[in-house]
């Protein structure tokens, strides 16, 4: 997609003189000189049909394979009339609706995507929203230590290392101690000084579990918070972190019908129970009535936001993927319950269809561990040989764990053909 940008030279002085400056660089005067670009060797001005045909050229360069990676970011259904109604004008405004009488149409919206999240979760109440999963569960840990008051959390080794790099390193920062243990030694961490912790389902290896019975260990033997990170496209048919018990849910909700693009954007989501409420980050929207007795919506609990009381505020996140949260609130309206558990047990079916294929073959060994729509493969070759065996042949294999383990994704838009195919290129691959 092209964008037309019309400002003139006419504009950009009007625009400069409106703020009491000269030349353009001066908006820059702030970065020092020694990390500034001296020269940039940009080519000579192309018209409008030249310009396209060079931006498809280099497009065509990129390779389309087939993806069976996963590790927190799927290749999903993406209904085509999902971007018909999330390009609509109404709902191309301003992100902060700050001004209610003027934003109801997004108010609303938020309003059902939260709903929508509560529905699907388990929990009382929901933001909207957080930049990506890392982030929601990073803020699902600093809700912890505000909730508690202590200062230790528990990050289990199943959690995906990308969320765990992020939940650390923001850990480090407001001196937060982390313990990194197997989910089967979280009871012999267990104290008065624990915060929370941190469950995954599925883990980042895909297995699934019921926590129902570790939950309710936590909170018998200490006052911690128990956040679940999660997937929400199996919640449709899994059991939710609001019915295993957990005080927290949060995750990436990419899968919801948001396609995969170069890395983003995605969706970060974070819900929890009533009793939580006021420590949720970000924004909560509520409905009401107006004075005519019309039904209305507002934001609600400002107060804890850094545009009211910036030096109380539980975080630092203040804005929300409006845009990414209307795209996952339209899919889920148009599958409804029954189209979201439609696809769920597709890619159920498709990632164990995989897995039983490939478990006849000799050259692999595929986990025994109850899996959703992803699983390790352990390999008699190297990884990155395989991977780029794969590559060559127009398939994603999956996601490098070490030199012969692989976790191995088929989503819903898999077919049987592609399957087949990838288990005939393992049959085929020489083994050296």
């Amino acid at each position: 997609m092209f964008k037309y940008f019309p400002h003139t030279l006419n504009d950009e002085k009007e625009m400069l003189a409106k703020i009491n400056l000269s030349e353009l660089d001066q908006l820059f005067s702030d970065v020092p000189d020694q990390v500034k670009v001296k020269e940039v060797n940009i080519p000579s001005s192309l018209s409008e049909i030249e310009l396209r045909n060079k931006a498809n050229k280099l497009a065509s360069i990129n390779k389309q394979l087939v993806c069976f990676a996963g590790a927190g970011s799927y290749d999903c259904y993406t209904p085509s009339v999902v971007n018909a109604i999330t390009s609509r004008q109404e709902f191309l405004t301003s992100y902060t609706p700050y001004q209610a009488e003027i934003s109801q149409g997004t108010l609303q919206y938020i309003f059902e995507y939260q709903t929508m999240i509560c529905n699907l979760t388990g929990m009382d109440v929901a933001n909207a929203s957080n930049y990506d999963g890392a982030t929601a569960a990073m803020e699902a840990m600093l809700m912890a230590v505000n909730q508690t008051r202590k200062n230790t959390f528990i990050l289990p080794l199943d959690v995906n290392p990308r969320v765990a790099d992020v939940v650390k390193t923001l850990a480090k920062m407001h001196g937060i101690k982390i313990i990194e243990c197997s989910v089967n030694e979280i009871n012999n961490n267990l104290n008065d000084d624990l915060a929370g912790v941190l469950l995954a389902n599925p883990n980042y290896f895909g297995e699934i579990n019921d926590y129902t019975g570790l939950i309710s260990n936590i909170h018998e033997n200490s006052k911690a918070i128990v956040a679940m990170y999660t997937d929400p496209s199996t919640l449709a048919i899994l059991k939710s972190p609001g019915e295993m018990g957990a005080d927290i849910a949060c995750g990436e909700a990419q899968s919801l019908g948001i396609p995969l693009s170069f890395g983003g954007p995605y969706l970060g989501f974070i819900a929890s129970t009533a009793k939580l409420m006021r420590k949720l980050p970000g924004r909560i929207v509520g409905m009401t009535k107006d004075t005519e007795g019309k039904r209305g919506y507002v934001l609600t609990l400002q107060a804890r936001e850094q545009h009211i009381r910036r030096e109380k505020a539980n975080s630092n996140i203040c804005s929300n993927q409006s845009l990414m949260a209307l795209h996952a609130l339209v899919y889920v309206a148009l599958m409804g319950g029954d189209g979201l558990k439609d696809v769920a047990k597709r890619a159920y079916n498709n990632a164990h269809y995989l897995a039983e294929t490939l478990a006849k073959s000799s050259k692999v060994k595929v986990s025994d561990k109850p899996f959703f729509k992803e699983f390790v493969v352990e390999t008699k070759f190297n990884s990155d040989e395989f991977l780029k065996y794969m590559e060559d042949n127009g398939i994603l294999a999956g996601v490098k764990i070490d030199n012969n383990h692989l976790l191995v994704c088929a989503s819903e838009v898999r077919t049987k053909d592609e399957i087949d195919c990838y288990v005939k290129l393992v049959e085929a691959y020489d083994v050296r």
